[in-house]
């Protein structure tokens, strides 16, 4: 697919949130990788996008490298930034997935903040696209990155309930997308 609608690089930022009936300590406790959801992704996602099986390293300091394995590949992100309840971001150091003529990840946040009684969690995915025409390949690009984002949002709420950490299930996501 590459070869049909390859082009030159751009940058692109997609970013999503929710609101959650919790305190960001819990909500911050309980943030998950791609990698470490347990329920099975979406169809869109598991469609484009290798099966994630685990994740190694520490994700809980600034500098700490994590392997993420994939059925046929990996990526390894690298902890940027840490504020314990209320920043994880992170940049991808390396990605061999397939799909490097198409998309790289450079990196993503988490950012929980403070929201009346509970926490509004924004999740940012940073990545450089190749595909061309940008309105047509943004588009879907767009839809997959909120499907991630709701998939690990999902996984967040469920551990929640779980914990009973979470009072009332979460609202609807607000993504906003930006280049």
């Amino acid at each position: 697919m590459s070869r049909l609608f390859a082009g030159s690089e751009v940058r692109e930022s997609i970013a999503g949130g929710v609101y959650f009936d919790a305190t960001p300590e819990a909500v911050w406790r309980l943030l998950l990788f791609y990698e470490d959801v347990p329920d099975r992704a979406p169809f869109l996602l598991r469609a484009f996008l290798r099966r994630p099986l685990r994740t190694e390293g520490d994700k809980t300091r600034v500098g700490e490298q994590v392997r993420c394995t994939y059925s046929d590949g990996d990526l390894v992100k690298r902890i940027t930034a840490i504020e314990p309840a209320r920043l994880l971001q992170f940049e991808v150091v390396e990605q061999n997935l397939g799909i490097e003529a198409c998309v790289r990840v450079q990196g993503g946040s988490y950012r929980c903040s403070p929201c009346g009684d509970g926490t509004f969690v924004t999740l940012v995915t940073n990545y450089r696209a190749y595909l061309h025409p940008r309105c047509l390949w943004r588009l879907l690009e767009a839809l997959l990155v909120r499907q991630l984002h709701r998939h690990l949002l999902n996984g967040v709420r469920v551990d929640l309930l779980r914990t009973g950490s979470l009072a009332r299930p979460a609202s609807p996501s607000s993504d906003q997308s930006s280049p």
